[in-house]
């Protein structure tokens, strides 16, 4: 089925959503973007899309440290991007990328704030990013996180996500399924492209944001998770890379990583390189939510029905 793009103000056929390839975000990386989840739920045949709100205000976020100008307020991209579901309706999970770019062709001009800017959004089926049943394999990376002096992992910017292909393409080629990242100081900060928990002594610890990680919607979702429905406290704070090796269980999560189970580090396992009791209870709370089957957390859904 032809997909419909938004480019422009408009709703067009995405083969006609293009842009010059002298597009000044294509050639140095000024774009900022979301990701974002409509899952389906066959019961009520609608998709629910998770924290549309939420991801808006994080592109805004992200835009301005692009010094971006966005002719539409959040409650408009919200509209706009239901429009888009319903032309695009299809009955399994959906993946939505919001993209904000300057869109200038010019060569040599980095003055962000005279550069104008434009956005786009389209819609891809996705299924999952990462094995959330038999859980991943992930390796330390060798290379370490941006920094937030300089590319601000707080912002989703296009540019920055060199460093996470760079660490994710090790860790394939090594035999791992993902990466985690360390600081210049050694503390560990997150998967490529994933937050990270841990569990000790049914503790779940996560770095604080005030470290070079990005500000997850997923994370503080579980966070909430954990504490509402487990009674887990979550603890913020710096975590040694060995504390991965003699944790009792940890998980990556993310809107495209959902919460995925790790189950070794760096080659060993951890505890008996299974999910955990919590991962697993973690996660399938996460899903309930995430479709709509939680009414406590409905409103963190915006429902889209077929036209």
């Amino acid at each position: 089925m032809a997909s419909t793009i938004f480019l422009n103000g408009e709703f067009v056929p995405e083969e006609k959503a293009v842009v010059s390839v002298r597009t000044h975000a294509l050639q140095y990386g000024t774009g900022c973007f979301e990701g974002i989840r409509a899952y389906y739920n066959e019961k009520e045949d609608a998709l629910f899309i998770f924290r549309l709100e939420d991801h808006y205000k994080r592109l805004f976020l992200s835009g301005r440290v692009l010094c971006m100008d966005i002719p539409y307020s959040i409650e408009d991209l919200c509209k706009i991007t239901v429009e888009l579901l319903q032309k695009n309706f299809s009955k399994e999970d959906i993946y939505i990328r919001p993209f904000l770019y300057k869109s200038d062709t010019v060569i040599g001009n980095f003055s962000l704030p005279k550069l104008k800017s434009a956005i786009s959004i389209y819609t891809v089926p996705m299924g999952r990013y990462v094995n959330t049943e038999k859980g991943v394999k992930v390796g330390v990376s060798s290379w370490t996180r941006v920094t937030d002096n300089s590319i601000p992992p707080r912002a989703k910017i296009t540019g920055a996500y060199v460093n996470t292909a760079l660490a994710k393409s090790d860790a394939l080629n090594s035999g791992f399924d993902e990466a985690v990242f360390l600081d210049r100081n050694g503390h560990v900060l997150e998967g490529s492209a994933e937050n990270l928990f841990i569990i000790r002594d049914g503790i779940a610890i996560t770095p604080p944001v005030s470290d070079d990680i990005l500000q997850g919607i997923t994370r503080s979702t579980v966070m909430t998770l954990l504490e509402k429905e487990l009674k887990v406290k979550t603890v913020e704070r710096s975590i040694g890379r060995t504390e991965l090796y003699q944790c009792d269980e940890m998980f990556l999560v993310g809107t495209g990583a959902e919460v995925g189970p790790v189950i070794s580090v760096d080659g060993r396992k951890i505890a008996n390189g299974e999910p955990g009791p919590i991962t697993n209870k973690i996660k399938k709370l996460y899903f309930d939510a995430v479709h709509g089957n939680i009414p406590t957390y409905k409103h963190w859904s915006t429902k889209v029905s077929p036209k």
